[in-house]
């Protein structure tokens, strides 16, 4: 009797963790404790990316399929842009153009990936 007590939650956990999509591949410990959550994801500054995408270079605005989704903020940003017409090199300078982009970004209001904030001066990590 005792058993069923602690089988029936156990069942619905597994149902749970099933029907969302959880697996102990996506765990990660983190210092401290020992449980395991989804990684999330956040701006990688060392290699300057995003998902695997760049987050300096040659950048192309679209409507459909982008790499990235922004969204425009003038406060608490997770990057700094600047925009520049040549050597788009350091981390947070775009170059916006038509063809041949290395990452194609597309502006929203919800839901976005990251929130960028254009800047004159100091590109980059906020």
């Amino acid at each position: 009797m005792k058993l069923l007590k602690y089988l029936i939650p156990f069942i619905l956990s597994l149902l749970v963790f099933a029907a969302i999509g959880f697996s102990p591949a996506d765990c990660v410990p983190t210092p401290g404790n020992s449980s395991c959550s989804v990684p999330e994801e956040k701006v990688d500054f060392g290699k300057c990316t995003f998902k695997g995408f760049p987050l300096h270079g040659k950048i192309k605005f679209v409507e459909n399929f982008p790499d990235i989704k922004i969204q425009v903020v003038e406060n608490f940003p997770d990057l700094k842009v600047k925009l520049v017409d040549h050597f788009p090199d350091n981390c947070g300078e775009w170059q916006i153009v038509q063809d041949f982009p290395d990452v194609k970004v597309q502006v929203v209001e919800h839901f976005a990936d990251i929130k960028v904030k254009f800047v004159d001066n100091f590109p980059g990590k906020p």
